[in-house]
């Protein structure tokens, strides 16, 4: 059985009856609206005000008379033909004529119409409202309400109150009536045809509640056999879903068993697979610390390996010159014994290679290192080389330096070797950049496609650019407690983006004509194993440079522990 607690059954039950409520209630207000005269006694007041003439004229007649009357009067205004004073009179005799034929309409109003029974109207007031924009439009003249007030006791539930309705459809004015009417035998009438409408009105009450009891009892009964109907067929799928239910939970159970073992049969696989893992991690990882020992050392051989070749460059050209030029014993001695010194160093060189390659690159042996007079052997290495082959001059600005000439040591910790071959591949770096700065300069000075002779002024340009020397400072200083060497070149400086490149693996932007000697282009390695071993240091490289404005790099180390042994001073 349905619930009648249930709202949704409730909700259900009377949908249906939805159809006939709403007709019935249609029909109740048909016919209410039916025994409601006030309309017609509305649109008999309306008719009234609006036709009601006094001699040949109505009230909107006079309306509109005095709306011209006022536009004339406005043009007056503005063209100040007349007096404010004398307008604002004749348009107040103007209000007041109006006023006059609301009091003459009032008293007393009387009208017949066709088929009707004359109607004896009492009017207690008539007004003429204007609108606010017309008030506005008019100023300054005046237009307030016109009324007309009978000054007579009433009572709200004896009048009826017109509520302001428009008087023309062309101007924004407004008439409010508060009235009563008067018809012969109106109120039998009245009592005669309510008593009527009330019987007809319960009678058809009456049926239509008998029509929505009978409806509500046959949709109940209808809703009861749907409902046994409903519970028949749910008892019918409850039993056949318990059935399966049955069947399902069997397989379920020989599901799980199945499971329960291949889960076991993966647990060892996934077991035996990160055993597996694990040992290709170990592999890899000792693979890939084998790759990082090889990529260092050969970094570190192809550095030491260019810079002996730069070393060799001098002693080659020395015998060259001993074997071509004839030179005499003095100087072939002195050549001779610049090679011998050269070899020397070349021969340390290749000692500390082999020591190198001996140890793990990453590892090496920190002791204290004078950078002042590592600067002072870098600058007696190759400063004589520098400014007759390289046409390049090489000047110290060691911190320290005393009135005698000596120089306070500078200590730093780190291996002695990897701090020499960083040095030298800044000084070589500044060779190339300077020999590209003086090709670049003999470029600007010799004109686009010129074959033949120059001029004055050209040949001079070609001259100072053939004798323009490079000027290397090698400077050490202390910032903050931090030891500092600086090597600045007035060469060819570098681009921004070069610049930020320049310590990658294999980027080089040396072209032909900016190497020395004829040798191929760079390899790339320089500036990167120079990173690579002031990370392994703890210093910063920093580089300044613009195009053609040289370049300034400077290395900023850790501070260094003081020294155990009285260190020697340096002679500059």
């Amino acid at each position: 059985m349905t619930n009648w607690f249930d709202w949704r059954g409730w909700l259900q039950a009377i949908w249906p009856m939805v159809n006939p409520l709403l007709l019935g209630a249609a029909v109740f207000l048909f016919m209410y609206r039916q025994q409601d005269e006030s309309v017609y006694d509305e649109q008999a007041i309306k008719e009234w005000v609006r036709e009601a003439r006094i001699g040949s004229r109505s009230l909107p007649e006079m309306i509109n008379d005095f709306f011209t009357d006022a536009e004339k009067t406005r043009e007056k205004l503005h063209k100040k033909e007349e007096s404010i004073q004398g307008l604002r009179t004749h348009h107040a005799q103007k209000r007041a004529e109006i006023q006059e034929f609301l009091e003459s309409l009032c008293l007393p109003p009387t009208k017949i119409y066709p088929n009707q029974l004359p109607l004896f109207p009492v009017i207690y007031r008539l007004e003429v409202i204007f609108d606010d924009d017309v008030r506005r439009d008019y100023e300054p003249l005046s237009f307030e309400p016109i009324y007309w007030d009978s000054d007579s006791p009433r009572h709200a539930n004896q009048f009826r109150d017109l509520e302001a309705c428009e008087l023309t459809r062309d101007q924004k004015v407004k008439i409010r009536v508060q009235y009563h009417l008067h018809a012969y035998m109106q109120k039998q009438f009245k009592e005669r045809e309510a008593d009527a409408n009330r019987r007809l009105i319960n009678t058809w009450v009456l049926f239509f509640v008998v029509v929505v009891v009978l409806w509500m009892l046959i949709i109940q009964r209808n809703e009861a056999e749907r409902e046994r109907q409903r519970l028949l067929a749910e008892q019918e799928v409850q039993e056949s879903k318990q059935k399966s239910l049955e069947g399902e939970l069997r397989r379920q159970e020989a599901e799980r068993k199945q499971e329960e073992a291949e889960k076991k049969h993966l647990q060892e696989e996934l077991r035996r697979q990160q055993a597996e893992r694990e040992k290709q991690e170990v592999e890899r990882q000792a693979l890939e610390l084998k790759s990082q020992m090889f990529h260092s050392i050969g970094i570190m051989a192809k550095s030491y390996a260019h810079n002996i070749k730069n070393l060799l460059v001098r002693p080659n050209d020395l015998l060259r010159r001993c074997l071509e030029e004839h030179p005499s014993p003095e100087e072939s001695a002195r050549m001779l014994q610049e090679i011998q010194q050269i070899l020397t160093t070349v021969t340390e060189r290749l000692q500390e290679i082999l020591q190198t390659v001996q140890r793990d690159p990453n590892k090496f042996e920190r002791v204290q290192i004078d950078v002042n007079l590592l600067a002072r052997d870098l600058f007696q290495t190759w400063a004589e080389q520098a400014e007759s082959k390289w046409k390049m001059v090489i000047e110290l600005d060691l911190h320290g330096t005393l009135p005698s000439g000596d120089v306070t040591p500078l200590f730093v910790s780190g291996d002695r070797s990897h701090l020499q071959q960083t040095l030298e591949n800044f000084l070589f770096n500044a060779r190339d950049a300077i020999a590209e700065m003086r090709n670049h300069l003999r470029k600007q000075a010799r004109p686009d496609g010129a074959a033949g002779a120059l001029d004055e002024t050209h040949r001079q340009a070609l001259i100072a650019a053939a004798g323009w020397k490079g000027h290397v400072v090698i400077r050490t200083r202390i910032v903050d407690g931090q030891p500092i060497i600086e090597i600045r070149d007035n060469g060819i400086g570098m681009t921004e983006e070069t610049r930020l490149h320049c310590t990658e693996p294999h980027f080089s932007t040396k072209r032909q004509n900016a190497l020395y000697a004829g040798m191929s282009s760079g390899l790339g390695l320089g500036l990167s194993f120079v990173q690579m071993i002031l990370q392994h240091h703890g210093a910063t490289l920093e580089i300044e440079s613009a195009p053609q404005k040289g370049a300034l790099f400077r290395v900023r180390f850790p501070l260094a522990p003081e020294s155990s042994a009285p260190a020697a001073s340096v002679k500059k």
